[in-house]
């Protein structure tokens, strides 16, 4: 083999490893994607049928229908895992309106069923919820919530059903609760496992967060320059009005 064939072998292979090699280097707070909103402010929302009761689909549509309501999408992400035909698995309120009920079942195929899974919430008050399903009361002060699961964090801890070091890998997404009572979402930018995904949430500060979902996971939000898209079933969004962004 001469010297060139060589080179030219070994840059292939370092060029194949390389990426390995970076990814491991990498900080873990640099693998994600992460925006904090204060429910406080009332612009936080949750979308999954237009006007035509159609699922918007995708962050594009939604931003559409916003647009000629005076209204601009400051940030989306998709809202938790839904079925075939877009609808939520789990529980789904909008406006203060059921859309569809609480699941209890306990035992499924796909991560919605890794135990405990749990409900997002925001109330008319202008608070943020995360409980584990069976914790969960419906009440009249509810505005917006969704299920999705599993839980990451109960109590400051990370779900014992997760394994450190685990091979399972995928993008994913989630949302967790600071102690000031603001909603931090995350999503990995690279494939990472359940623990890791759950360790960062605990990192920044959060006692409780949520699993949304994996692969299909999205993230719009402009003040980054970041405007994926995809399509989903409930999207979660920050609204506010044209020129205020």
């Amino acid at each position: 083999m001469n010297k060139r064939l060589i080179h030219w072998c070994f840059s292939c292979f370092f060029f194949v490893i390389q990426p390995v090699v970076l990814a491991d280097e990498i900080p873990l707070p640099y693998r994600f994607i992460t925006h904090i909103v204060d429910p406080a402010q009332g612009n936080l929302a949750f979308f999954w049928r237009d006007d035509a009761g159609q699922p918007y689909q995708n962050f594009s549509r939604l931003k559409q229908a916003l647009a000629r309501k005076n209204k601009t999408l400051v940030f989306a992400m998709n809202g938790g895992i839904f079925q075939e035909n877009l609808t939520p698995l789990g529980l789904y309120i909008e406006q203060g309106k059921m859309q569809y009920r609480l699941s209890r079942r306990q035992q499924g195929y796909g991560n919605f069923y890794i135990q405990p899974n749990g409900v997002f919430y925001l109330t008319k008050s202008g608070q943020a919820h995360i409980v584990s399903t069976s914790e969960f009361e419906l009440n009249s002060d509810i505005d917006y919530a969704t299920q999705s699961g599993p839980m990451l964090l109960v109590d400051g801890e990370i779900n014992p059903k997760f394994t450190e070091g685990s091979l399972s890998l995928r993008i994913r997404n989630g949302v967790g609760l600071l102690s000031d009572g603001r909603i931090m979402f995350a999503m990995s930018k690279s494939f990472v496992n359940f623990y890791d995904f759950a360790d960062y949430f605990k990192q920044q500060g959060c006692e409780v967060a949520l699993y949304l979902d994996g692969s299909v996971s999205r993230v719009y939000l402009p003040k980054k320059n970041i405007r994926s898209d995809g399509l989903f079933g409930v999207i979660i969004g920050e609204v506010s009005r044209l020129g205020n962004e």
